[in-house]
């Protein structure tokens, strides 16, 4: 019934002016300025929508994963940009000082949006 909708994916923030700034200028990503809300252009041809909403609580997974050829570039890159990456020391997924995680599954690092929703790099050697 619904496999011919052009489905989308949306999240929420707190504070639209500081989205656009992050994904525009900070990740790189052609981002529109709609209804007093954001839609993202992914480069998979994929759109997300960014929604304000005052009482805002940051997802407590991962919203966003972007498929890189290589992670450790991909977080120096992003780290000279000003992104701060999540270091996790407790838990099944510990990282290592730069935030990169290498175990089971693919290498990956996360980081968080302005509103404090978590994103991730991750190499692209899988299905994705």
């Amino acid at each position: 019934m619904l496999n011919s909708s052009k489905a989308f994916s949306g999240f929420s923030v707190n504070d639209i002016p500081k989205a656009k700034q992050f994904y525009g200028e900070t990740l790189g990503l052609e981002v529109k300025e709609q209804n007093e809300m954001l839609v993202l252009h992914l480069g998979s041809g994929a759109r997300v929508l960014v929604y304000p909403k005052p009482n805002h609580t940051p997802a407590s997974f991962t919203i966003l994963n972007f498929p890189v050829a290589d992670v450790e570039r991909t977080v120096r890159a992003l780290k000279e940009r000003g992104v701060r990456f999540q270091i996790y020391r407790d838990g099944p997924y510990k990282t290592d000082d730069q935030g990169v995680f290498r175990g089971e599954g693919p290498t990956i690092a996360w980081f968080t949006d302005p509103a404090g929703n978590v994103l991730s790099v991750l190499e692209a050697d899988g299905p994705y």
